[in-house]
């Protein structure tokens, strides 16, 4: 899965910060417990990943040094929330067909 560079700067945070990962893997946990439909988690955690991106750049490193560069211009964190739906919930079974045995 390709994150494009705010994405990663967020993941590239998590690795380094456990506190902040352990917070972030409850919410992603509490979510996929509340709603039916993996898209529902990703369309309600994707606009907190910017929030956090956005409220870290005024204060954290390297999301300081970025967002001068770069901006803060809005970026998708759809894929980071993709990817840490699939690192740090348990896969909801699927349901079988009615033309499977």
């Amino acid at each position: 899965m390709s994150l494009n560079r705010c994405e990663q700067r967020i993941f590239d945070y998590l690795q380094c910060h456990p506190e902040e990962r352990q917070h972030w893997q409850g919410k992603f946990q509490s979510a996929a417990k509340f709603f039916s439909s993996e898209h529902q988690v990703v369309e309600r955690l994707e606009p907190e990943l910017w929030r956090y991106f956005e409220e870290r750049s005024a204060v954290a490193e390297p999301f300081r040094s970025a967002a001068r560069l770069e901006g803060l211009q809005r970026t998708s964190m759809k894929n980071l929330a993709e990817l840490l739906l699939r690192l740090w919930t348990e896969p909801k079974p699927r349901r079988k067909s009615a033309d499977s045995p």
